[in-house]
């Protein structure tokens, strides 16, 4: 083993170190690959600790082994260079480690750093907020005392000024009192003197009567008598002159046939005048003048055009220009044609010089019967007269010649007229059923009289709800009967579209209505929500309805209608409505 340690050998050179050395691997439990070590292993705890010689004899073994070999210097090279190898990344690593821990002390300065400067500027910012906060709230207190400053300054003035006049008018009272108890001494001065003087003056005057009795009285005799002689002679010369006149009279016949001849020419012209002038008059009215019972018309006449002349103009203007029929009226399509052929037909009879047709529509109120009338007569161009079946009953006698009047005025129509009867049944009604007065049952009597025959003159629309009730004999006379229903869905979103925009939409962008707005919202989806709620409404409650949100956007702040106040309005008008239509009509609200 001396070259082991670098004796012997003669200086002799080392072999070359093989490249696949392998080295025996070292156990101090044994040689490599023994398995009575694992044998060992489960010996007893009483064995554990007792001295075993085997593992220095497999170390010696070993030694001498390696002594043995002739790579033995090649092994201990390979050790030392392996530990120096070993001792150097060990270094290399306690190296990294201390870097790696100055860089993680490091990381963490710069953090705490980090964290102390935010919680710095945390600090800052927070001190800086808190110093604007009190900056402001001194602000506001020096703006607040300065206000609570003017206004104790202007309350004091106000005080002040109210002293003053109360002072004022204190001393204007006073003034006035003063004054007033003046016045009054000096009235009752005056009436004082006066009363004395009127005293004074009585008794004067009665010692002077006293004094003068016997005169007056005989003076008061003396023109009593003077008075009856005046008289008496005046009867006397009265009565001479008419008895001789009289007389003279009798006796000359000529006197009195010529006498008796004027008085009947003055009685005659007396009463021809009289009857003369209401025959005229009749015959005026019936041209020019309008019957006290219809309550509206078209036709013109010459008070008219010097009283209203702008509108009479309007009238005339428009009559010259005939509109459609169903210009903004919505029903349902099978109604709307078979109007539309009555407008048709109606203006091509005019046209012609034909005989008009006579029409009864009926249906619940609302449904747009006068409407239609109306605007038939417009398309037509004719003229368009309207009157109530309830103010035919309270005429009593004079409705009679009341309806003669009518037709009459009637046929004088030069352009054509239509005369819409509205509430006919009123009047109208079956007289069968015995609840007919004997006034009624002669203004049916008369009507039927005035309509037993087609004009060229005139048409006449009846106007009923309630079509079971009109008199047989006036059905007769009824070409057609149109029924205008209440309007399902689809009409009621084309009414509540038509309406929205007419009432609301239109006149906040015209600006006719000052100040108005409408919210953006989904008119459309809006509009047809609610016709789908408003199931039973009618035409006209659907224009009301309308009408209700325009004024509600003039009842808020800002006169802005909204979706939520529309909706609102709604809400509240259906059941308003459902409970006046249960009350009117029941056998429709059940509907």
């Amino acid at each position: 083993m001396v070259w082991g340690f670098g004796g012997g050998g003669g200086g002799s050179k080392l072999p070359d170190q093989p490249t696949n050395l392998q080295l025996p691997k070292l156990d101090i439990r044994g040689t490599p690959g023994d398995d009575d070590d694992n044998k060992s292993a489960q010996m007893s705890a009483e064995t554990k600790y007792r001295f075993d010689s085997a593992a220095l004899e497999r170390a010696a073994k070993a030694a001498k082994d390696l002594e043995s070999s002739p790579h033995a210097v090649q092994v201990i090279d390979l050790i030392k260079t392996a530990e120096v190898t070993k001792q150097l990344e060990l270094q290399k690593s306690n190296n990294e480690f201390a870097v790696n821990l100055e860089r993680l002390r490091q990381e963490e300065q710069r953090k705490t750093d980090r964290e102390r400067l935010e919680q710095q500027s945390k600090i800052n910012q927070q001190k800086a907020q808190y110093e604007d906060q009190l900056a402001r709230r001194r602000h506001e207190d020096q703006i607040n005392a300065q206000k609570r400053a003017e206004e104790d300054k202007i309350r004091r003035e106000k005080l002040h000024q109210e002293e003053q006049i109360r002072r004022q008018s204190e001393a204007i009272a006073q003034q006035e009192d003063l004054k007033r108890k003046t016045i009054d001494y000096e009235v009752k001065k005056k009436a004082d003197l006066k009363m004395k003087q009127i005293e004074a003056d009585y008794k004067a005057r009665a010692v002077y009567e006293r004094e003068n009795v016997d005169i007056h009285s005989k003076s008061q005799q003396l023109k009593a008598e003077e008075n009856r002689k005046t008289i008496l002679e005046s009867i006397e010369k009265a009565s001479t002159v008419i008895g001789q006149g009289f007389r003279g009279f009798i006796t000359d016949w000529d006197k009195v046939k010529s006498t008796a001849l004027g008085l009947t020419l003055f009685a005659t012209g007396i009463y021809g005048a009289k009857y003369s002038v209401s025959m005229t008059a009749r015959a005026i009215e019936s041209r020019i003048g309008k019957p006290k019972l219809l309550k509206e018309t078209s036709r013109l006449n010459f008070i008219d055009l010097f009283s209203h002349p702008v509108k009479s103009f309007q009238r005339i203007r428009d009559a010259r220009r005939p509109q459609d029929a169903l210009k903004d009226v919505i029903f349902k399509p099978a109604i709307e044609e078979e109007l539309r052929d009555v407008a048709i037909a109606t203006r091509n009879t005019k046209m012609n010089r034909s005989f008009y047709r006579n029409f009864m529509f009926y249906g619940p109120p609302g449904t747009g019967k006068t409407l239609f009338a109306k605007r038939l007569a417009q398309h037509s161009g004719m003229d368009f007269a309207m009157f109530s079946g309830g103010d035919v009953g309270p005429l009593g006698r004079n409705a009679v010649s009341q309806i003669h009047k009518i037709f009459d005025w009637s046929q004088t129509s030069r352009r054509g007229l239509l005369l819409f009867i509205d509430e006919a049944e009123a009047f109208l009604s079956e007289r069968r059923s015995g609840q007919v007065s004997e006034e009624l049952h002669q203004v049916v009597d008369a009507f039927l009289n005035r309509t037993g025959e087609q004009s060229d003159r005139y048409m006449f629309v009846l106007s009923t709800n309630l079509p079971e009730q009109i008199d047989k004999a006036v059905e007769d006379r009824i070409d057609e009967e149109i029924e205008f229903e209440i309007p399902t869905l689809d009409e009621r979103k084309r009414l509540v579209r038509l309406y929205f925009d007419k009432y609301v939409l239109q006149p906040a962008a015209s600006g006719k209505r000052r100040g108005m707005k409408v919210e953006k919202f989904d008119y459309g989806a809006v509009c047809d929500k609610v016709a789908g709620m408003i199931e039973g409404f009618s035409g006209r409650a659907i224009s009301k309805l309308a009408v209700a949100w325009q004024a509600d956007a003039f009842a808020s702040a800002d006169r802005t209608l909204t979706e939520e106040m529309l909706m609102k309005r709604v809400n509240k008008t259906i059941p308003r409505y459902m409970k006046r239509l249960e009350r009117i009509n029941p056998k429709l609200y059940q509907q």
